[in-house]
């Protein structure tokens, strides 16, 4: 295992997990006024309407699909499917999700790239992230037929998700993906810049999505009518009433 190696896989991981975590609360804590999606709706709506909705379907899929496919371990599952049919449907709900996003993102990367306007409001790292997704997603649709193929003997597929959860367990083992394709492992690594690069663009916005979800518990505001004390025969100011 080379140093090259070692480094991406078992170092890297916790330098992009640390910059992610502390960068989005630094962010959040110094720079509130830039905490935004810098929304350009105002231009080229229908464009982006549509590629919102199918960038934001279809990253959502796979980002929960990653999560809970790579996390869970294969003991969890194996009690109701085999790792054969997990990897068939991780490629078929996998491949469609992704179809979807690809297209989405290509539209909105068309459109703030190519119209002047929208163009000279982006920042460098938006559109680097932009651009580094579009490759992402490019990588991992290039991925599904050889994941197709690991259907039959889905060995690659356990492995790396031994490695990630080690990952999230703090035990990590780069040596475990020694010898794994290099798309598989070139799709990691730009996984990794993502989380490294979210505090420094418009990513953080995603943070502000998933607390909204927090609203849905919120008590009721209880909101009450101000009664006046008027003598018996006395009106209203206008302004009162």
């Amino acid at each position: 295992m080379s140093l090259l190696h070692n480094f991406l896989f078992n170092v890297y991981p916790y330098i992009c997990l640390a910059v992610f975590l502390m960068g989005s609360l630094a962010r959040f804590d110094r720079d509130q006024y830039t905490w935004k999606s810098d929304s350009s709706q105002m231009l080229r709506a229908r464009q982006l309407r549509w590629g919102s909705n199918l960038f934001h379907g279809g990253i959502l899929f796979l980002f929960f699909g990653h999560l809970f496919g790579q996390l869970t371990p294969h003991a969890v599952y194996e009690v109701f499917i085999t790792a054969a049919q997990k990897q068939v449907f991780a490629v078929v709900a996998g491949g469609i999700a992704g179809a979807i996003c690809f297209v989405g993102l290509t539209m909105l990367l068309h459109r703030r790239l190519f119209d002047p306007r929208i163009r000279l409001t982006s920042h460098r790292t938006d559109l680097a992230v932009l651009i580094i997704l579009w490759v992402q997603l490019a990588l991992g649709m290039a991925t599904l037929p050889s994941s197709l193929q690991h259907a039959s003997d889905p060995r690659t597929m356990i492995v790396l998700a031994e490695y990630l959860q080690g990952i999230a367990t703090f035990r990590p083992d780069a040596s475990l993906i020694v010898g794994v394709q290099w798309h598989y492992l070139v799709h990691m690594v730009l996984g990794m810049t993502i989380f490294l690069l979210f505090p420094f663009s418009r990513l953080v916005h995603i943070w502000s999505g998933f607390a909204s979800i927090a609203y849905l518990f919120r008590p009721y505001q209880v909101v009450r009518s101000r009664r006046l004390n008027v003598p018996a025969g006395q009106n209203l100011p206008r302004s009162a009433r």
